[in-house]
């Protein structure tokens, strides 16, 4: 007898400890549903007053369009404050910080400096501006440790302009002209993007030099040597022509093996060849393979390499394709992972339904395996969702609810003026991160703490941005999200524009009888009854996740 109930006791505690190991495992991160904060590095934060007045660069200009002091170290302070674990972000992206031409020019709209990085002259380099290799490092392993990835900005169709202080590529690296008219596919590529922006002929298989007046540079640096061995080992390796599109591509891929950063944003793709980019994807993708290799431990997950091309004016209706008028290319199979969604902004306008469900058919369908990242708001687009920033609610809720991947501009989440008067151009977009009125003004508190609870929302759910959408109430409206990758799962349950006070949610199936569930929103908890929900909050949003 005592046997006998010995082996019970045995069979229960391994069934209790498999039972244990079939426990739902840890909550993936995947590309496609990312919540990415987007920087423009100069006017986020200051962490770093020394770097504030590199090359001399001092001269009087346009309004907001010199440098504004924002560093590596200020998003590392704001890293370290747990700013972006607080707004659920699990990457962050900042546009480049490659070293920049040293002068500026005046292309119309007021002498400007480089502050935006998207004019290079020393692809090996980081800009003194932004901080050193050091803190990128540093950056780099402190967001890992939160669980946030790193998206670096990659230029490879142009160089900085030409200036008094700095002179021009060589001409078998770039072009000077024609300009580009923009009329088919040819007129997009094989010319500049405009006047004194030097394209580098990315067409060219031909071997060329080293420029003379980087090799001098890199001499004055005490890096020469170096810096040749390196292009010689990945010329030898990889068995590219020494053209200019692979020398950028060389420098680029070792931000990946130096310090494991998870993905690049690429600018101005569809002025380039799209081969380019397959090539640039081949090259990023065995770098991080090599990275992975040599910091084993340092390794997130399992996830490849990330790109996202910047298509300007793809928009998710195309689904796979991009139309020029006189040529079709599909990018997904040439390079890249996902797209910037260039009319979100637009779509934004629809009701929730129409948004989320379009969406989710369009990704689940024709762009399955591959995704689109949205935005409200952004560095470059002069026509943002909610310019005047009268809708900061509905935006965050919008954004950070649709399915794909969800680009938040620095400040979205705090109302940051993007209407400065003064300003010409694009420069009104870039105002200053306002911390003044995020520690301050009750009004922009409240906003931020919205996007905070969706973010953090997003943030634990996959289903939100990679799940199936489907309704299941239109009066109150009600959608549920469901998502599975191997042998993980993952379901929530939205409402929104609901009463507020006590509200009865119809859950469909999602949640069976007598589940336990939490309202991430107002963090209350509550059980299902005859498939609903019944919740007294004092709020009209409602984030339903298993308790």
């Amino acid at each position: 007898m005592k046997k006998t109930v010995l082996l019970l006791l045995i069979a229960c505690f391994i069934s209790g400890n498999l039972f244990a190991q079939k426990k739902q495992p840890k909550t993936p991160f995947v590309w496609e549903s990312a919540n990415v904060y987007f920087i423009v590095t100069d006017r986020f934060n200051d962490g770093d007053k020394t770097n504030n007045n590199t090359f001399n660069r001092n001269k009087p200009t346009g309004k907001l369009r010199g440098f504004d002091g924002g560093d590596i170290r200020g998003i590392i302070q704001k890293l370290d404050e747990g700013y972006f674990t607080n707004l659920g972000i699990n990457v962050i992206w900042m546009t480049p910080i490659v070293e920049q031409v040293h002068d500026g020019v005046d292309e119309g709209t007021g002498f400007t400096y480089a502050f935006h990085g998207y004019w290079t002259r020393d692809w090996s380099a980081l800009d003194p501006s932004v901080g050193t290799k050091k803190d990128l490092a540093e950056l780099v392993q402190k967001a890992h440790a939160r669980g946030i990835r790193i998206m670096l900005d990659a230029v490879i169709n142009h160089t900085g302009p030409v200036t008094p202080e700095d002179s021009v590529y060589p001409n078998d690296w770039v072009r000077t002209s024609p300009k580009c008219t923009y009329k088919s596919y040819d007129t997009y590529i094989n010319c500049t993007l405009v006047d004194n922006l030097p394209d580098v002929k990315t067409e060219s298989n031909e071997n060329v030099e080293l420029p003379a007046f980087l090799a001098n540079k890199w001499k004055k640096e005490g890096r020469y040597d170096k810096e040749v061995a390196s292009l010689d080992a990945f010329f030898k390796k990889t068995g590219y022509p020494r053209a200019p599109k692979y020398y950028i591509m060389k420098w680029l891929s070792d931000y990946i093996t130096e310090f494991g950063i998870d993905g690049y944003r690429v600018d101005t793709a569809k002025h380039v060849t799209e081969d380019v980019w397959a090539d640039f994807k081949k090259v990023c993708d065995k770098a991080f393979v090599e990275y992975k290799k040599t910091n084993p431990k340092k390794v997130l997950d399992s996830n490849p390499f990330f790109t996202v091309g910047e298509v300007y004016g793809y928009n998710i209706g195309g689904k796979k394709f991009y139309d020029f008028g006189d040529k079709k290319v599909n990018y997904f199979e040439n390079g890249f992972t996902g797209l910037i969604n260039f009319d979100f902004r637009n779509e934004a306008k629809m009701n929730y339904e129409e948004l989320f469900s379009k969406y989710s058919n369009i990704l689940q369908n024709d762009l399955k395996g591959n995704t689109v990242m949205n935005y409200v708001s952004s560095h470059d687009d002069g026509y943002p969702f909610d310019k005047k920033r009268e809708k900061t609610f509905e935006s965050g809720t919008k954004l950070l609810l649709t399915p794909g991947i969800s680009q938040v501009y620095y400040g979205d989440e705090s109302a940051r003026p993007l209407d400065i008067e003064g300003t010409q151009g694009d420069a009104t977009l870039r105002s200053f991160m306002n911390w003044d009125d995020i520690a301050n003004n009750a009004t922009t508190k409240e906003v931020v703490s919205h996007w905070q609870k969706l973010g953090k929302f997003r943030k634990k759910h996959p289903a939100v941005g990679g799940g199936v959408h489907a309704q299941i109430s239109a009066s109150p409206y009600v959608f549920s999200r469901k998502f599975t990758k191997g042998n993980y799962s993952d379901k929530v349950v939205v409402g929104l524009d609901l009463d507020k006070g006590q509200k009865s949610i119809p859950i469909g199936t999602i949640f069976p009888n007598g589940s336990k569930v939490k309202d991430a929103y107002s963090g209350k908890t509550a059980t299902v009854v005859k498939g609903k929900v019944n919740l007294n909050t004092d709020f009209g949003i409602v984030l339903l996740e298993k308790n």
